[in-house]
């Protein structure tokens, strides 16, 4: 009998832990918009955004987390750009998911 670690692939936990970032429509909105231009500034997005600071904050903090953006403190901003490396493991493992 498979134990539970045999059982879930490491290619599936990536996958729920991206999907699980990806779960929240202001990240899906973050990662669009990256994905469409090379970087963009912290405080672009606030002005963009209807959310607080602290809010949008914490959701670059998740994303960053899970390696889908970087970020680049040029004081007194900080500019994030996709982490294009990371975005096509998702991509790859999403389509693999959807396809099979």
């Amino acid at each position: 009998m498979l134990g539970k670690k045999e059982l879930i692939s490491d290619e599936q936990k990536r996958l729920a832990m991206y999907a699980k970032v990806l779960s929240h429509p202001v990240r899906v909105y973050i990662i669009d918009l990256l994905r469409k231009q090379n970087c963009c500034y912290s405080g672009d997005l606030a002005q963009e955004l209807p959310v607080a600071k602290s809010t949008l904050s914490q959701h670059l903090k998740e994303l960053k987390k899970a390696g889908l953006i970087q970020g680049e403190i040029s004081p007194p901003r900080i500019k994030y750009c996709i982490n294009r490396q990371t975005w096509n493991e998702v991509r790859i493992l999403m389509k693999k998911f959807l396809d099979s």
